[in-house]
């Protein structure tokens, strides 16, 4: 189901606490139509959690995160879900399944009509694409799960660690579509220990 764009991206006084611990507390940050946005920070200072709290998977402690489109203003957690895209660190790669079925599974999912087969060559996987994903290798689950996200047509993409596993092509493709992304208007904002190799706001956790 397609959503209406996104104009922005607000987070006030956001705290979280995982395990009983204060992982950080009063964030604040906005991110704007077009922009993407890298979140930095040492192991343990909740970049994967500050995703998690963005796309309703976790509640803060104190704060609000909300999105404005022309929908008016999005504050609740379920609802926010609707407008993330999500790559994290499981490749959510069905072992029976083959790329080639995964992406007209996701494609009906998301009520998009897709040109699989073009979307396997972009990624590199048509040798691969009626192979169970069970013998894929850790990058062409990778590849993959950037196909699938493609797929999502949402506005906000919330990436954690793009850039793991995947080879020069791969990190290549994912800056370019990235890139791609944030020009249509779209807003990117990815966790990661590595330089995107783009233009990005840094967040420092």
């Amino acid at each position: 189901m397609s959503v209406s764009p996104l104009s922005s991206l607000e987070a006030e006084g956001l705290s979280c606490i995982r395990g009983g611990r204060l992982v950080f507390r009063e964030l604040g940050f906005r991110a704007e139509a077009g922009q993407a946005i890298a979140v930095e920070g040492a192991n343990g200072a909740g970049k994967t959690s500050l995703l998690r709290l963005i796309a309703g998977f976790l509640a803060p402690a104190s704060g609000a995160i909300s999105f404005e489109s022309d929908d008016g203003v999005i504050a609740d957690g379920e609802e926010r879900g609707r407008y993330v895209g999500w790559l994290g660190h499981h490749d959510g790669a069905k072992p029976q399944l083959s790329p080639r079925e995964m992406l007209v599974f996701c494609a009906k999912l998301y009520g998009v009509t897709a040109d699989v087969d073009a979307l396997l060559r972009a990624v590199g996987l048509v040798r691969a694409a009626d192979l169970p994903c069970q013998y894929l290798s850790a990058g062409q689950k990778r590849r993959l799960a950037l196909a699938r996200l493609s797929l999502s047509a949402r506005p906000l993409w919330l990436l954690d660690e793009p850039l793991a596993a995947l080879d020069a092509q791969g990190k290549s493709l994912l800056r370019d579509w990235i890139a791609a992304h944030c020009a249509k208007g779209g807003i990117v904002m990815a966790a990661t220990h590595e330089p995107l190799g783009l233009e990005t706001t840094r967040l420092a956790l």
